[in-house]
């Protein structure tokens, strides 16, 4: 994977989705939710930036794990129009359909489970800091198998950690029936362990029995994970373009300037140091297990519940998850102007 042949992907990819959401986000859409609120909702909402919550998050259901923040469904129809109008800025169109459509499942489960507690009205948003006040903010928008969290330091954004989940991972039954939210993620990386072969293989398969939960779990800071899997160095060109696609997939998630910035950043690193590592079964519908790891970042993909059909996808960044490397910037420039 050359630099030139990165920064190729990196114009068609940032041109592909520039083309679907312009823009990246605006404060007043902010504000403009924030001020729909009364004052009741606003004390429910609103946290200080130094609030520690800021750095928890779960992907457990609601009624296991109750969230900070105000729900959805304590909202009117202006208000969560609003926070749509919102979070839309905030994500690609593809970021926010996958996560309307996770939440989605919430009445799928709801049928199949005869569960009550499964209800798409129960994902929580939470402010820390003001948009129209404060240098250093942040939102969360979270519930069962969606945390998304956002930190803006002086007009820069940072959309990590971000978790997205299915379950089903694809809905066997009902006039779903086929339905898959995280489908591309799941086959692409099939694709790319099929195009390698078996002495490959060897160093891409590190387990043979697959994870039962993503290795990182919910824990507010991470380092890099046990080296596992094979270099890029040693793949081939088109196992390359494979990976490139696959890393295209989660990136098509995040804001459009910052995957366009966050594929610079690989660019200009030395991009041999990734790495591919797959865990379980190579066969499609049973129990899997994939991450890709690279010197600030980790992806981690779990298919291991429900036999292979409960799927835990998360973007990991070694040191800037919730703004920490661009908040020790600032920090630093306030007490050190010169």
């Amino acid at each position: 994977m050359t630099k030139p042949g990165l920064l190729l992907f990196v114009f068609l990819f940032t041109t592909f989705i520039f083309s679907f959401n312009v823009k990246l986000r605006n404060d007043d859409k902010a504000i403009a939710f924030i001020n729909s609120l009364n004052e009741a909702q606003k004390i429910k909402t609103i946290y200080s930036f130094s609030e520690m919550n800021r750095y928890e998050f779960s992907y457990l259901p609601v009624y296991l794990i109750p969230r900070r923040g105000i729900q959805l469904k304590e909202l009117d129809s202006i208000q969560r129009n609003k926070f749509n109008d919102l979070l839309q800025s905030y994500l690609s169109n593809t970021g926010y359909d996958k996560v309307k459509n996770i939440m989605s499942l919430e009445d799928v489960l709801k049928e199949l489970e005869k569960n009550e507690g499964r209800d798409k009205g129960v994902y929580s948003i939470a402010f820390y800091g003001m948009p129209n006040k404060d240098s250093a903010w942040g939102f969360k928008f979270e519930g069962h198998h969606v945390s998304l969290n956002f930190t803006i330091v002086k007009n820069q954004i940072v959309f990590a950690p971000f978790f997205l989940g299915a379950n089903p991972a694809e809905v066997k039954e009902g006039n779903r029936k086929g339905f898959r939210v995280l489908k591309y993620e799941e086959d692409e990386a099939y694709t790319l362990l099929n195009l390698f072969d078996a002495k490959q293989k060897e160093k891409v398969i590190f387990s043979l029995q697959a994870f039962i939960e993503i290795a990182t779990s919910n824990a507010s800071e991470v380092k890099p994970l046990q080296p596992a899997g094979i270099f890029v160095k040693d793949m081939s060109a088109a196992q390359k373009k494979q990976l490139e696609k696959l890393l295209g997939i989660y990136l098509s998630t995040m804001p459009p300037i910052l995957a366009e910035r966050r594929m610079k950043k690989m660019a200009s690193e030395d991009m041999n140091d990734l790495r591919f590592g797959w865990a379980g079964s190579t066969e499609p519908g049973k129990q899997h297990y994939y991450r890709i790891q690279g010197k600030n970042f980790l992806v981690e993909f779990d298919n291991t519940q429900n036999n292979g059909n409960h799927i835990h996808s998360v973007w990991r960044d070694f040191y800037g998850d919730f703004g920490r490397d661009l908040l020790m910037e600032h920090y630093h420039n306030i007490k050190h102007p010169h």
